[in-house]
């Protein structure tokens, strides 16, 4: 059997639900805080040596360039060069855990983030929201576990989620404390015996909703 991922409330290259979201249009402003809740996630086919699984949620659309990031009199163009944006990152899955319930790694948003560490399913790393929001008084801090789309509402390009799983040939990748999905892919390196994918799409421009 083919290693394979689902997640049941999207289908694979269609639009993620709003409650799994970050940030959602306002009614009367661009950006509201959203649900941003943990979607329920299962997968099956893992090569019979796993010994571990890990999960990483990655937005490969996000602009290189922040200038003209939700500004309103500016748009970002659907051409400018882009770069990879962290959603989620766990590791050490155990070999018997093959799903994840809906809110499993997050079930709203927290201001200043989710601590890092031991979780029921495994270590949590920490995301991409920890850079986007330094410097900012009311929600800096470290994010760790689940913080879902929040792409610029002024944005031409459409983004993806890459819900990415590993299958690996260790109990555990021998990760602790702050590490980010960078320090993930290091330690998964040479031990990956499967892959799967599943992609949602998600934008805030309500010119391409």
């Amino acid at each position: 059997m083919t290693f394979q991922i689902q997640i049941s409330a999207f289908e694979n290259n269609a639009t993620i639900p709003e409650r799994f979201a970050f940030g959602k249009p306002g009614e009367d402003s661009p950006f509201a805080i959203s649900n941003n809740i943990s979607p329920a996630i299962s997968w099956s086919g893992a090569p019979s040596a796993a010994k571990s699984f890990a999960i990483c949620l990655v937005d490969p659309d996000v602009p290189s360039v922040g200038d003209d990031v939700n500004q309103a009199d500016r748009s970002v163009s659907k051409d400018l060069p882009r770069v990879e944006f962290f959603h989620w990152v766990l590791a050490d899955i155990p070999a018997s855990v093959t799903a994840l319930p809906e809110g499993a790694g997050s079930s709203s948003v927290v201001p200043r983030g989710k601590p890092l560490g031991q979780t029921k399913w495994g270590i949590t790393g920490r995301n991409s929201y920890t850079d986007w929001f330094a410097g900012d008084a009311d929600m800096e801090g470290v994010y760790a576990g689940y913080d879902g789309p929040c792409p610029p509402w002024n944005d031409e390009l459409v983004h993806r989620y890459h819900f990415e799983i590993f299958a690996l040939d260790v109990e555990s990748l021998g990760l602790s404390g702050d590490f980010d999905a960078l320090a993930m892919r290091a330690a998964m390196e040479g031990h990956v015996l499967a892959k799967a994918t599943h992609t949602g799409t998600y934008t805030m421009n309500k010119n391409l909703r």
